[in-house]
């Protein structure tokens, strides 16, 4: 069996392997961190499906999936929910407390395996925190945040955190894209 670490940043990603909804109709498709070799991943955590918060900001990375895509990125959102539930939440119209269809897949973190690798469980509550990771190309964990289940994350901060990881330099504070990055003395 593999060895279970918890990710920490600078050091290679947590390996995961979970069903997702990538194919509704089959639910059999998997992804795994060598999926995504070669590019960035957002790779975000949420709390639970049929919830309040949680689909405003899978609704948020939607609004702006080919912007991330554009940075040769791409997203995967994962709760210890069901796939069964992540598809009946995706198949449900947002009028109806539902999340409507999305870009990029769900997965399921059924056994809270993944969740613990990454630190971010609930044990009491036997869910995920709001977990955002970002792995680089090679797969080296580059930024983690980690919220309380009630607070939402900013998309364009992880726009930006992104784009300033993709510029190879040293991004000051409030540093924007399109800036100069500071140069050591």
């Amino acid at each position: 069996m593999e060895p279970t670490f918890v990710a920490k940043v600078g050091r290679p990603a947590p390996h995961f392997d979970m069903r997702t909804t990538r194919n509704l109709e089959t639910l059999e498709e998997r992804a795994h961190l060598s999926d995504y070799r070669g590019q960035w991943l957002i790779l975000f955590f949420y709390p639970a499906d049929f919830t309040f918060v949680c689909p405003t900001e899978i609704r948020g990375f939607r609004d702006h999936y080919e912007r991330f895509r554009s940075l040769r990125a791409d997203i995967l959102g994962v709760s210890t929910d069901s796939v069964y539930s992540h598809r009946a939440w995706i198949e449900t119209p947002p009028e109806k407390n539902g999340l409507g269809p999305i870009p990029f897949p769900l997965a399921s973190d059924i056994t809270k395996e993944v969740s613990r690798r990454y630190g971010v469980l609930d044990e009491e509550e036997g869910m995920a925190l709001r977990g955002l990771f970002i792995i680089d190309p090679e797969g080296v964990l580059r930024y983690e945040v980690v919220h309380d289940m009630d607070i939402g994350r900013s998309v364009n901060e992880t726009l930006r955190v992104l784009q300033a990881l993709e510029s190879g330099g040293l991004c000051p504070v409030e540093w924007q894209p399109g800036q100069a990055t500071l140069q050591p003395a």
